[in-house]
């Protein structure tokens, strides 16, 4: 997530400069083949205009699709963020009086779920962003934590061995860490150190943190859908190729009778770009944000939550050796 106030012009500029030397080559092309006497080029704007209303629709609704996708990750995590402080103090003042040490364990098993939860969200998908030139040389500016650690290194900081090796040899860990707590929970139930209330108000807080989980992984696995991305595509890229042969005419038309006559031609050039750079930049600036648990500094921040999580529940522990707060690096948090 970016936490500054703006992405900076320049650093939007170098964002899209790949991008500006297509669209300027795209728009030259045209340009001085007009320029040497290939007039035909020239075609009427009135049926671009007409594509370019189109081609504006269906951008803004990938872009609404997208904000809504990223908005709705935010949702699931601001709920786990609630729901792990629920879990916490009903779980310590259910057992701290019976069983403190399995308190202590439920406690770290949680901060493993949330670990386990965002490596598997943080894996990279075909169809996501993270992989293209564009994505990856800003990516460049900050760090992505899961793919700077393994994640049975970071587990083995609240986990047994045992636990650990038995969590890694499942495919869906954060399910099992999950199952395991019901376990454990179970199992104080029959012992009596719970009772029937404490243990139906903590046993819904495990099928909220499942739920919550089902969530983020539908959005994870379910991408935005490729029939509407790759319409908005072609269109799109109609639009960029049309725009040149259609602006000639009437720029070049535009001089005639002024001191400019004959140079007002070469005003297609950055006019054609402009336009097609603002559609294009639209279009991408929705893919920055269509999946949101890829690692773009768009994304929702969720190693940096499960940070506070894990602190907000030591917390509740009184414990005095709390991890450090994840800070932005380059105006960047994740």
């Amino acid at each position: 997530m970016h936490s500054g106030k703006r992405f900076g012009a320049g650093e939007f500029m170098k964002w899209t400069r790949r991008s500006i030397y297509v669209l300027t080559i795209f728009s030259a092309i045209p340009t001085v083949l007009y320029f040497l006497g290939w007039k035909f080029l020239s075609i009427p704007w009135q049926p671009i205009a007409i594509l370019g209303t189109a081609v504006a629709f269906i951008v803004g609704f990938k872009n609404n699709a997208s904000y809504s996708r990223l908005w709705e990750a935010r949702q699931i995590y601001g709920s786990i963020i609630n729901d792990s402080r629920s879990f916490g103090y009903i779980l310590r003042d259910s057992l701290v009086g019976t069983n403190p040490v399995k308190v202590k364990e439920m406690f770290l098993r949680h901060y493993a779920w949330l670990t386990a939860l965002r490596f598997q969200l943080r894996e990279p998908r075909a169809w996501e962003n993270m992989g293209t030139a564009q994505f990856d040389e800003y990516s460049r500016k900050y760090d992505i934590p899961e793919r700077l650690t393994k994640i049975d290194e970071e587990l083995k900081k609240y986990l047994s061995e045992d636990e650990l090796h038995y969590i890694l040899s499942k495919k869906n860990r954060a399910t099992q860490l999950m199952a395991s707590q019901s376990k454990e929970l179970s199992e104080a139930y029959k012992n009596g150190e719970i009772n029937d209330f404490q243990w139906s108000q903590i046993n819904q807080q495990l099928v909220k943190f499942t739920d919550d989980q089902g969530k983020a992984e539908r959005i994870k696995n379910f991408p935005y859908p490729r029939n509407f991305s790759s319409i908005t595509t072609y269109l799109l890229l109609l639009f960029i190729l049309f725009v040149p042969f259609g602006l000639i005419k009437e720029l070049d038309k535009l001089g005639e009778g002024t001191a400019l006559e004959g140079m007002t031609l070469w005003f297609n050039i950055p006019f054609s770009l402009l336009v097609t750079w603002c559609f294009h930049t639209l279009d991408s600036v929705g893919e920055a944000s269509v999946n949101p648990f890829e690692g773009s500094p768009n994304d929702v921040p969720i190693t940096q939550i499960s940070r506070t999580i894990e602190i907000d529940m030591r917390d509740m522990l009184d414990e005095t050796d709390l991890p450090p707060a994840i800070v932005p690096k380059n105006n960047i948090v994740l």
